[in-house]
């Protein structure tokens, strides 16, 4: 690569960055932004603790998006005039540094498109993520206990904050269920794109006999709504049971019934917390989380609906993953939605998949 083809690069994505900011319509932003700063400025918002945070998160979330512009919008200038620098002089180390942050700066501009396509009513929400482990027993359970190792290790690279909510463990290994959540900025409107069933392909642990097997585990993701008035709880739709905790958590979490299980009657739906100390903390938890699976529920059937096709459940088994994991005989990680592929496949499981949720979000925004 010569300094003009990088000129070139630079320019294209220069103007990826500009319609990226045109996308996010800056000036309702810092409209929105002087509006939030008076309501800061008040101390009686500080009397509401919830509406504080509300206003609070949503002044963060703005003073984000226009941060990030702001560096791509300086880097990209900075790039430009060493690569004219370059022109009049040779310095081939500085040539290198030029070649390696375009590729980088072309990477930034397109996860800032991406981000600015995420225009759904959730998706600059926090997640919710459910993984439970379908077809093949203990190596199914395994599997789980993989993914949730890898999506931990995504969430800790991207920033967002993990925390446990509702944890079942394997009777020999693995995990059966765990649901946890993804706090930080747009966490719902890129994990999103990894909704679906994955599949395992790989010599099992866990057979003397050392054979192949295909184990599937299937992830649900959800905006966490908290304030949502569009989502309505009706109390005779619902049963609230208490039990016993069980698992990982000390004395406490096994000496009382703190434990919550919320039994959504219309749409069949039941959600569990028992990881916080108390049964308040558990019953608020859970109702988050039964709001944040109705509201995806409501969005799934919006899109269902204007995509002109019936909602699907799928099995999680054979033909129904969004995704294949294949460890042996080759390796290779391939989503059947996009045909993106990474063969290197440890990397994949450390946490290294944003090309999968940008090639997805790219074609599907």
């Amino acid at each position: 690569m010569d300094v003009e083809e990088c000129k070139e690069r630079i320019r294209a994505a220069l103007g990826v960055i500009n319609d990226a900011y045109a996308a996010v319509l800056p000036d309702k932003l810092k409209e929105r932004r002087a509006e939030l700063e008076l309501r800061q400025n008040d101390p009686a918002l500080y009397s509401d603790p919830k509406a504080a945070q509300a206003v609070n998160s949503e002044a963060k979330y703005i003073d984000t998006t226009l941060a990030k512009f702001d560096r791509l919008f300086k880097t990209a200038h900075d790039l430009e005039a060493m690569a004219e620098l370059l022109t009049t002089e040779a310095d081939e180390e500085l040539a290198q540094e030029l070649f390696a942050e375009t590729d980088t700066l072309e990477k930034q501009a397109d996860e800032a498109q991406i981000a600015a396509l995420l225009k759904g009513e959730y998706d600059k929400s926090d997640a919710i993520l459910s993984l439970h482990a379908g077809a093949g027993g203990t190596e199914a359970q395994d599997w789980v206990s993989m993914l949730f190792r890898m999506y931990k290790m995504y969430c800790e690279k991207a920033g967002y904050a993990v925390e446990v909510i509702d944890r079942l463990d394997g009777d020999e290994a693995g995990i059966k269920s765990v649901t946890f959540t993804a706090r930080g900025i747009n966490a719902y409107g890129y994990l999103k794109a990894e909704k679906g069933v994955h599949r395992l392909v790989r010599i099992s642990p866990f057979d003397a006999n050392a054979r192949r097997h295909t184990s599937f585990a299937s992830l649900e993701v959800m905006p966490e709504i908290k304030d949502d008035t569009a989502v309505v709880i009706n109390a005779d739709d619902i049963r609230v049971d208490t039990f016993r905790s069980s698992g990982a958590g000390g004395q406490h979490i096994n000496k009382t019934d703190s434990a919550i299980r919320i039994t959504h009657f219309p749409t069949g739906i039941v959600v569990t917390c028992q990881n916080e100390r108390s049964q308040t903390q558990n019953r608020e938890m859970a109702f988050t989380m039964l709001k944040s699976k109705l509201a995806e529920l409501k969005e799934r059937e919006a899109a269902e609906k204007a995509a002109g096709i019936k909602g699907e459940i799928k099995k999680i088994e054979w033909g129904s993953q969004i995704r294949s994991y294949v460890f042996q005989p080759y390796t290779l990680v391939k989503d059947h939605r996009t045909g993106y592929e990474n063969s290197d496949i440890q990397s994949v499981m450390d946490g290294d998949i944003e090309g999968f949720i940008i090639d997805y979000l790219k074609k599907s925004c």
